[in-house]
Formats: structure tokens, C-alpha cells, sequence
């Protein structure tokens, strides 16, 4: 049996300072869109530029960091897999959405700190672990 693969990368910024809600068994799951940007020219030399939508869902303690310290306008980089969610409505009309399942998340961009010392990019995992700036350990 062969295997398949779902991944996808992006790199953008967010539309809006990411939702938090529970689900009823309390499992925490963030939800919030990143815009992705690109540009090209044409055969004639004129210049387009294009932005894509993303829709991003977070599960668990990687909900939290992203509620914790994600912000509207803030760069970040996105990594996970393509999920395709159908329901109908009230009215019955059927509706289709694809979102990204985040399984890693990375800040981006300068971030200050109270001295305005740059602190490189955070990463955080589906797993939990996450790698920090060195200065933010007290060792």
C-alpha cells in the first residue's frame, strides 16, 4: 500500500488577533487567518500583485501559544496539513471550507523586548516543545 502526503507551508501575516474557544470535552483550539502576498510580472512588464487567504486552526497547547502571543499585522510561518470541513446550514444549503491543521508555528519579524534588543524568530510544535530566544533562558 502506498502512503500519501498532506503538507503544506506558508509564510504571511495574520488578519486578526487570533480566537480561542474549548471544545465541550475542554480541549483548546485557536482559529485565525493568515494572509500570504506574492508578486510577478507580466509578459509586458507590469507589475501584479496578489494575496491568498488562509484559514488556520491550532489544537491544544499549540492553541494557547498561538492565543498567547500571536497578534493582527504580526509575520509568521505556518506548517501543517490541508483539511476540507463540509456542513450545511440552517437553511440547508451545503458549504465547503479548507483550513490548514497547524502542527508547527513560527514568529517572525523583529520582536522588542523592554531594552529594543531584537530576539530571533519562536518556534512553537503540536508537541509542546518549543525553542526560545537564548536570553529568555536563566541559564
Amino acid at each position: 500500500m502506498s502512503r500519501g502526503l498532506n503538507k503544506v507551508q506558508i509564510i504571511g501575516h495574520l488578519g486578526k488577533d487570533p480566537e480561542m474557544r474549548y471544545t465541550p470535552s475542554g480541549k483548546p483550539v485557536t482559529t485565525f487567518s493568515v494572509a500570504v502576498s506574492r508578486s510577478w510580472n507580466s509578459a509586458d512588464g507590469e507589475r501584479h500583485n496578489e494575496t491568498e487567504w488562509f484559514n488556520v486552526v491550532a489544537w491544544g497547547n499549540l492553541a494557547e501559544i498561538c492565543k498567547q502571543y500571536l497578534v493582527k499585522g504580526q509575520q509568521v510561518y505556518i506548517e501543517g496539513r490541508l483539511q476540507t470541513r463540509r456542513w450545511d446550514d440552517k437553511e440547508g444549503q451545503k458549504h465547503t471550507s479548507v483550513e490548514i491543521v497547524a502542527n508547527e508555528m513560527m514568529m517572525l519579524g523583529d520582536r522588542r523586548d523592554g531594552n529594543n534588543h531584537a530576539q530571533e524568530a519562536d518556534v512553537a510544535s503540536v508537541d509542546g516543545n518549543s525553542a526560545m530566544a537564548e536570553d529568555e533562558f536563566p541559564f
